[in-house]
């Protein structure tokens, strides 16, 4: 399935882009830990109440000056994370003052690496976009446009080589169930190959589902901790999620009561591979591959 899709919709091998202000370190983190971060941003628009998706839905064509201040917000908040995946993210219209929001999270942040996935080009109207910041060099970055109609995609970064690689899927799945579960086929043959993985995103379905109910189901993996993310302002829905292969150690695990965007962002921290016991190992300082 795979290949016969690639056929039809363009997978590109990615370089990310470098953050000139910030000091490059390709070495695995010290302490062994990585935290990760998922947050669906709503490209900077603040909703409070579903009456706001009306009162304030014009935020999703033109600027408003809040905006800015809410990335602010967003921004002081990833400092804390070493891999952070970003959905509803403009790349850079006239609804966002034509600001490419990943780049000026990973600035913010203070984020080496980073990549904007365009996903719907609107032109000068909208850019949507996923996004991926890391402090870590990625030894693989790929885009993937996912199954079913045009605007969902993915991301696979791959850390480190050899048998303690962790790959990381980095995604915003459809609305549809049907069309969901072409997306998660695909990914699923995407990991297929590695031991380690993490895939992090708004999956717009509850973890029961995608764990017992949907292609992912054979691997095992597991959800930390299931709480609900939507709406941000009395969540009821458990929508967005971080699902770990068994060999990574779980740290610690939150979902963030920030309520800027109609999502709330959540939060694990793991142990990596290799790191378990033993010294921290060299195969960060890989030059990337892609």
């Amino acid at each position: 399935m795979l290949r016969r899709w690639q056929r039809t919709r363009q997978v590109g091998l990615c370089d990310p882009r470098v953050n000139p202000q910030c000091a490059v370190s390709d070495d695995w983190p010290a302490d062994g830990r990585l935290r990760l971060l998922s947050f669906n941003i709503q490209v900077g628009i603040s909703t409070e109440r579903y009456r706001h998706y009306l009162t304030r839905g014009w935020q999703h064509l033109l600027p408003h000056n809040s905006r800015a201040l809410n990335l602010q917000r967003i921004g002081e908040m990833l400092n804390d994370y070493d891999l952070v995946a970003l959905q509803e993210a403009d790349g850079g219209s006239l609804r966002s003052g034509f600001v490419n929001q990943v780049e000026h999270l990973a600035h913010l942040g203070a984020f080496p690496y980073w990549y904007q996935q365009l996903n719907r080009n609107l032109g000068r109207f909208a850019q949507h976009s996923n996004g991926v910041l890391s402090r870590l060099r990625p030894t693989l970055l790929e885009d993937h446009p996912l199954p079913g109609p045009p605007g969902r995609g993915a991301m696979l970064m791959r850390l480190g080589e050899g048998p303690d690689a962790v790959v990381v899927v980095m995604m915003h799945l459809a609305l549809g169930p049907r069309t969901r579960t072409r997306q998660l086929a695909y990914i699923r043959e995407l990991i297929s190959g590695y031991r380690h993985q993490v895939l992090m995103g708004d999956m717009n379905t509850h973890a029961t589902d995608l764990l017992q109910h949907s292609p992912l189901r054979d691997l095992g993996l597991l959800a930390p901790q299931i709480e609900a993310t939507f709406p941000s302002w009395r969540p009821q829905r458990c929508l967005d999620h971080i699902l770990l292969s068994p060999g990574l150690q779980l740290e610690r695990f939150e979902v963030l009561p920030m309520p800027i965007s109609d999502h709330l962002p959540v939060a694990v921290e793991i142990r990596l591979p290799g790191t378990l016991g033993g010294p921290t190992p060299p195969m960060l300082n890989t030059p990337s591959h892609g």
